[in-house]
């Protein structure tokens, strides 16, 4: 399956919007669950963001989950349907910007838009919530069609890159030696403010 804009795409039949709370330690192994089968394994190959051809391994785990939730800079932001996790995001306060991070939808729910309407709620509550100006979040550089899924999105790339941590499988298991992050960066509107 392939991103898509539109209802002409490949995408999944559009999705109902989803109630939207805080994860829990309760959550904890069933966030785990949703993120490994977004992104490894051949479960994650039933959706278009798969880490499977470049990453082995894990690509979280229940202590680095636990550590979100209970952080009190940040938000591990779930959206849930019929009382069914399907999507989740961290949300970190730094300063007057805003981080990004553990993205992950349900493989056979992606291409929906159910992603861009959990990225909507992220921007909306860094902005309301902390007066976040950006949201910054880092992908891996290989990445190329998810970074322009990004981009349609509103970010740009920095061109700004940080290593992979290799060695630290917490992180996964590489399968290429060139893997790198970079920076990608939105401005937010003011609350109140629509974007241009």
């Amino acid at each position: 399956m392939r991103p898509s804009d539109s209802p002409a795409g490949t995408a999944a039949t559009p999705t109902i919007a989803p109630e939207f709370r805080d994860g829990t330690l309760d959550d904890v192994d069933a966030l785990v669950a949703l993120v490994e089968s977004a992104y490894r394994g051949d479960a994650s190959r039933g959706g278009w963001t798969t880490e499977a051809d470049i990453l082995d391994g894990q690509r979280t785990d229940h202590e680095a989950v636990r550590e979100i939730v209970t952080d009190p800079s940040g938000r591990l932001l779930v959206a849930e349907r019929d009382g069914r996790i399907i999507a989740c995001c961290q949300l970190e306060h730094r300063g007057d910007h805003a981080y990004f991070g553990m993205f992950a939808v349900r493989p056979g729910l992606q291409g929906g838009g159910l992603g861009r309407a959990v990225m909507a709620e992220a921007e909306r509550f860094v902005r309301e919530a902390w007066g976040a100006t950006e949201m910054h979040m880092t992908v891996i550089s290989a990445r190329e069609e998810l970074i322009a899924w990004y981009e349609r999105r509103g970010y740009r790339r920095t061109g700004r890159t940080s290593p992979f941590p290799y060695g630290d499988e917490r992180f996964g298991i590489p399968r290429r030696d060139d893997l790198e992050f970079e920076l990608l960066v939105k401005e937010l509107a003011a609350p109140g403010v629509s974007p241009a």
